[in-house]
């Protein structure tokens, strides 16, 4: 791969964040995050209230990538056979075949994914991990990118199923999605009284500036950024320093680690660089790092939080020069 398509890739991935903003307002951590996931192949857990744009948020997303999105409202009576895909009977034929779900598809919005419970939930482990389905006997492979964008309400818990820690691991980035600021609320607003009609972004004038291409290239690009002795000692510091505290009952994991470290490059090539520092491993912790933590109920209740654990692990944990 040439500089010039790796350069081109960076281009159009920088102004996918422009175009996602014609139907999007702010936001604009949650939707570089989201550019990093399909940069590392990774998933997602977006957490925000009700209304503060997440569906709209990913169907811009694939609309400006030209890629194909599904959406699934993940509820109590979901089966996993209904995300998947299943065997069924052709009376015509009179034979079986294989029906494909949602799951087959670039990007899955899993709406509320924490109101399913566990078996469906399972459902997914093996479509993240190994970017397959298998179904009686057979192992079907998912498209080229796939990832998997779940929602989950911060503070509604009525009818719920936490997601157990295996499944939280493999979520590369958590993000969240704040409620808008008054500017950017006015905005919102003002676009709706202007005729915006989210459920139709044409007519919003997003268009495609993007693609599987450019993402491949941009891949190819990532895995050449440089990551030096010491940023590789930083992360392992950083994680090692989250399993010996008192408030924290299970810390990072060496697989968080790694998310961290591949965030980390993909961060330093979007910024134009072939190479990571440490300034960019402390921009990217909290994201990559806050689902992996189970914090004791006894430190909960005192007000310690994931994202709190983080800061004094960072404000702790030397930084290299």
């Amino acid at each position: 791969m040439t500089s010039e398509n790796a350069t081109g890739a960076r281009d159009a991935l920088i102004a996918l964040r422009a175009e996602v903003g014609k139907a999007v307002v702010g936001n604009e951590a949650a939707v570089t995050g989201l550019i990093l996931a399909l940069l590392c192949r990774g998933h997602v857990l977006l957490e925000g209230v009700p209304g503060v744009a997440k569906t709209l948020l990913v169907r811009a997303l694939a609309a400006a990538l030209d890629l194909e999105t599904t959406r699934v409202q993940f509820t109590p009576d979901l089966m996993p056979g209904d995300v998947t895909g299943s065997i069924v009977y052709d009376a015509h034929s009179g034979e079986f075949s294989f029906r494909e779900g949602p799951v087959f598809t670039n990007l899955l919005l899993a709406d509320e994914i924490n109101r399913t419970p566990p078996k469906t939930q399972s459902s997914l482990l093996e479509a993240m991990e190994e970017r397959q389905v298998s179904i009686d006997g057979k192992s079907r492979p998912l498209p080229d990118p796939f990832i998997v964008i779940a929602t989950q309400n911060p503070v509604e818990y009525e009818g719920t199923y936490p997601l157990p820690e295996a499944q939280l691991d493999r979520f590369l980035l958590k993000l969240t999605m704040p409620a808008p600021s008054r500017e950017d609320e006015i905005g919102i607003l003002w676009r709706h009284a202007q005729g915006f009609d989210p459920r139709n972004l044409a007519a919003a004038g997003l268009r495609s500036v993007a693609g599987a291409p450019e993402l491949a290239a941009a891949r190819e690009a990532v895995a050449k950024v440089t990551i030096g002795p010491e940023v590789i000692g930083y992360v392992v510091d950083l994680c090692r320093a989250t399993r010996s505290l008192p408030s924290v009952r299970i810390g990072v994991s060496p697989r968080g680690a790694t998310a961290l470290l591949a965030v980390t490059r993909a961060w330093a090539w979007l910024a134009g660089r072939d190479y990571a520092t440490p300034d960019d491993v402390k921009a990217l912790a909290r994201p990559a790092l806050r689902h992996r933590l189970d914090v004791r109920p006894e430190a909960e209740l005192e007000g310690v939080t994931a994202d709190g654990v983080l800061d004094r692990v960072l404000a702790s944990v030397p930084v290299p020069r």
